[in-house]
């Protein structure tokens, strides 16, 4: 997996009840053909990063194919979460 662009929206709490600062990013992949995500249509992740005393973090990350905005019910393995967190880190807040 390769991440090729991101938009990212930070999202506020109006009632002050979460810690932190907590964004709404969404990552452009590309991916082999031979990976379990591949879609001709191409797929992006939509994911919510928080940032906190306890650290940085994804909380939430959804699977979306392009065009038909369709939901894929994959899970990312570990190295491609940490690809994502770390990426985060890097590039955002």
């Amino acid at each position: 997996m390769n991440i090729t662009s991101h938009h990212v929206e930070e999202l506020k709490d109006p009632t002050g009840i979460l810690s932190g600062d907590r964004y709404d990013v969404i990552f452009d992949v590309e991916v082999p053909e031979d990976d379990e995500l591949y879609s001709e249509q191409g797929i992006y992740i939509k994911t919510i990063f928080v940032r906190d005393e306890n650290g940085a973090r994804i909380v939430q990350y959804t699977i979306i194919e392009k065009n038909t905005e369709s939901f894929l019910d994959f899970e990312l393995e570990e190295e491609e979460e940490n690809l994502i967190l770390a990426y985060c880190q890097e590039h955002i807040g």
